[in-house]
C-alpha cells in the first residue's frame, strides 16, 4: 500500500466516529477545520519551516543546511544527481553548504565582508569561497570577472544568482554556463531577471512558494537549454512529505 493511502486510511479512521455521531454538515465542517489547521502545521514541521523560523536560518527538519530558495525548488533539486557537477554561486551561505554536499565542487563569490568572515571557516573542502568587493556596481562586476577568470574551470554546470548585483550577474552567468547547464535565480520576481534573460534563448521554469522561515511567498526559477537533463522523466517522483 502506498504511503498516501496509509495516511488517508488513518484520517478516515479518525473521522469515522465523527461522521457517525454528528450530522453531515457538522462532521464536514469539523473535518474541513482540522484539515485547514493540520495540513499547514504538518508541512511546517516536516519541511523544516518551523525550525528555520526559530533558528533564523535555512535548515531542514534535522537541522542540516538547505538553500534559501522556495520549497518547491528545494524539493525539486534535492532528488537530482549533481555529483559530477561544478557550481558557481553568486552569494553564499546555507546554500553553499547544501551544494557542497551534492556537487563535485563549488566556487562561491560573496560580497558582504562581515558575512564572508563569519562563514569562511564553516565551508567544506570542496568549496572555494571568495570575497568580491561591493563598493560599486562596476567594481563588483570587475571583481567577479577577475575571480572567475582566475579559476581553472572554463564553464560551470550550475550557476546560482542569489546575491551581489544580481541583474549584472546575468550576462556573466550566460558567458560561463556549460552546455546542458542550468542557471538558478532566487527571488526571480525581481531584479530584472525576466528582461535580462529574454534574448538568451534559454527556457525557464518557475517555482512559486514560501522559503524557509519567510512569511511572504516568492519565486525561484531555473533557466536551461535544450540539452539540460534536469527535467528528464527518468527521475522518480518521490512522496517527500508522505513518509513520516
Amino acid at each position: 500500500m502506498k504511503q498516501t493511502e496509509v495516511h488517508m486510511t488513518i484520517i478516515q479512521r479518525f473521522f469515522a466516529p465523527i461522521k457517525r455521531l454528528f450530522p453531515s454538515w457538522l462532521s464536514n465542517f469539523i473535518r474541513s477545520l482540522a484539515t485547514a489547521i493540520i495540513g499547514p502545521i504538518r508541512f511546517a514541521f516536516l519541511s523544516g519551516y518551523v525550525r528555520s523560523s526559530f533558528k533564523m536560518s535555512a535548515v531542514a527538519r534535522d537541522g542540516s543546511a538547505i538553500p534559501w530558495y522556495t520549497y518547491p525548488l528545494i524539493d525539486f533539486l534535492k532528488f537530482r544527481d549533481f555529483s559530477n557537477k561544478t557550481v558557481l554561486e553568486f552569494g553564499g551561505g546555507q546554500s553553499t553548504q547544501w551544494w557542497a554536499s551534492k556537487a563535485l565542487s563549488v566556487i562561491t563569490l560573496e560580497g558582504d565582508l562581515l558575512w564572508f568572515e563569519k562563514i569562511k571557516h564553516t565551508m567544506p573542502a570542496n568549496v572555494d569561497l571568495r570575497y568580491v568587493t561591493m563598493d560599486s556596481r562596476q567594481a563588483n562586476v570587475e571583481a567577479v570577472k577577475r575571480s572567475i577568470e582566475s579559476t581553472s574551470i572554463e564553464k560551470f554546470d550550475i550557476i546560482v544568482i542569489d546575491g551581489l548585483y544580481r541583474e549584472n550577474m546575468i550576462e556573466i552567468a550566460l558567458q560561463y554556463l556549460a552546455t546542458g547547464g542550468i542557471i538558478i535565480c532566487d527571488n526571480a520576481d525581481g531584479y530584472g531577471f525576466a528582461e535580462g534573460f529574454k534574448r538568451s534563448g534559454l527556457k525557464r521554469v518557475d517555482f512559486f512558494g514560501n522559503a524557509p522561515g519567510v512569511v511572504l511567498a516568492s519565486c525561484s526559477c531555473i533557466y536551461f537549454d535544450e540539452f539540460a537533463d534536469i527535467f528528464s522523466a527518468d527521475y522518480d517522483i518521490p512522496a517527500i512529505y508522505n513518509n513520516h
